[in-house]
Formats: structure tokens, C-alpha cells, sequence
């Protein structure tokens, strides 16, 4: 059985020792890690890319909606409150749940099975599934699938999408392992591009050239080429 990625975050630690000991009734959720403020939370969640986050919304200095809004990489999220005045806040952002505090037994386990019936399985990202992306000061909310092309630029990446462009925190790396391999390719040492917005392919000396729908023309390198013709059904 596949386990299910835990992380949880709430400035108090009894709600989170709470959390902890109603989980383990679930076999199927492990807990890698829990933060108390929203600054060990981002870092916690970026370098451990939970699959769930049970998110406290009031704590000091950031909410868990400030943290939310200032993450690269998404995962879903249940909120968890004593207030109920956010309910409909939390569903606007997309997460899965909302409970109450404190949370009663027979509610816990409907969120359960919400979580179960999402399928949050896995750390790969949906196409369909929405994201936040934050460059400065500017955010976007957008589905995964549509980014056309992620290129290396030194110690960050740059996403290409819709007809704007994000500078982000994060390496080519880390976007395959969270980006679904069916639609997203690496076609090269600093570029992946979205296999949807492929338009022409042509073979040169050096291995594929790829024309994409906003006209952009790529090169497939050698040691792709292979793997790119062999899932692509070329």
C-alpha cells in the first residue's frame, strides 16, 4: 500500500500531537514532518514534498492562507481552525477539507475519506490540477498542463505559460519529480516542454527538432531522442 505523505502545521503543539495520534488509526498515512509557524512550514514542504498538509490558519506573523499563497509546490491541503468564519475562504484556494476545532472522531474520519477519494497518492501534480505560481510580487493561479516549457536558468527555472512567463526557486529536477511524465518531457539538460503544445517534429543531424504552437523551435538532444520517439509512439 502506498502511504500517504502527511505534513502537518499549527503554532500549538497539542493540535498537532492530535493530528499525529488520530492519523495513526490510518495505515495509509505517515507523517514526514510538522512545522509551528509558516517560515519552517514553506521549507518543510518544499524539500519534503508531502502529498497532504493539515493547515492551521491563524498563527503568528503568517496565516495558513499567506502560506498557501507563497508556496512553489502545492500539495493538497485540509485546513484545520477553531474558527469557522474561513470556511468558505478555504474552499476558494481549492483545499480538500475543512475541519473544526476540536475535531470529533466521526468528522475526522469523512475527511479521511475525502482525502482517499482524491487520490492523493502520490507527489505528481494533476495536469488538470491548479497551482499557485509567484514570481516577486505577481501570482498566478493556473492548471498545471497549461505550462508549455520550463527552462534551467542558473539556480532557478522559468516557466512559460498562457502568454506570460515566472521566474522560479526550483530546479529542472525537482519539476520532474512533481510533474506528470505523460505530458511533461525533458527534452534536454536545461529544458522541459509540455508534449500538448508540440506542433511539428523534425529529425536533424542531431537528433529532433520540436516546433512548438507559439512557434518556438527546440532541439531534442541525442540521449533523449530515443526515450522522446519510444513513449511518444515515434
Amino acid at each position: 500500500m502506498k502511504k500517504i505523505k502527511v505534513i502537518i502545521v499549527d503554532d500549538e503543539r497539542s493540535a498537532r500531537e492530535e493530528l499525529k495520534m488520530a492519523l495513526q488509526e490510518y495505515e495509509d498515512f505517515i507523517v514526514i514532518g510538522e512545522a509551528e509557524n509558516a517560515d519552517d512550514a514553506k521549507v518543510l514542504i518544499e524539500t519534503k514534498l508531502p502529498d497532504l498538509i493539515f493547515l492551521d490558519i491563524q498563527m503568528p506573523e503568517q496565516s495558513g492562507f499567506d502560506l498557501f499563497e507563497s508556496l512553489n509546490y502545492i500539495p493538497e491541503v485540509l485546513f484545520v481552525t477553531a474558527y469557522d468564519q474561513y470556511a468558505v475562504q478555504a474552499f476558494e484556494v481549492n483545499a480538500l477539507d475543512y475541519l473544526m476545532k476540536p475535531i470529533r472522531e466521526e468528522r475526522f474520519l469523512k475527511a479521511i475519506e475525502k482525502i482517499r477519494n482524491a487520490k492523493v497518492k502520490s507527489n505528481s501534480i494533476a495536469p488538470d490540477r491548479k497551482i499557485f505560481i509567484k514570481d516577486g510580487e505577481k501570482r498566478f493561479f493556473i492548471q498545471a498542463d497549461e505550462i508549455y516549457l520550463i527552462e534551467s536558468v542558473e539556480n532557478y527555472t522559468r516557466l512559460f505559460f498562457q502568454d506570460k512567463k515566472a521566474l522560479q526557486r526550483r530546479s529542472l529536477r525537482q519539476w520532474e519529480e512533481i510533474l506528470d511524465e505523460a505530458v511533461f518531457f525533458r527534452i534536454n539538460r536545461t529544458e522541459i516542454v509540455n508534449i500538448k503544445y508540440i506542433d511539428e517534429i523534425n529529425t536533424t543531424e542531431d537528433g529532433l527538432e520540436i516546433k512548438l504552437k507559439t512557434g518556438q523551435l527546440l532541439k531534442v538532444s541525442k540521449r533523449q531522442t530515443v526515450k522522446f520517439k519510444n513513449s511518444n509512439g515515434i
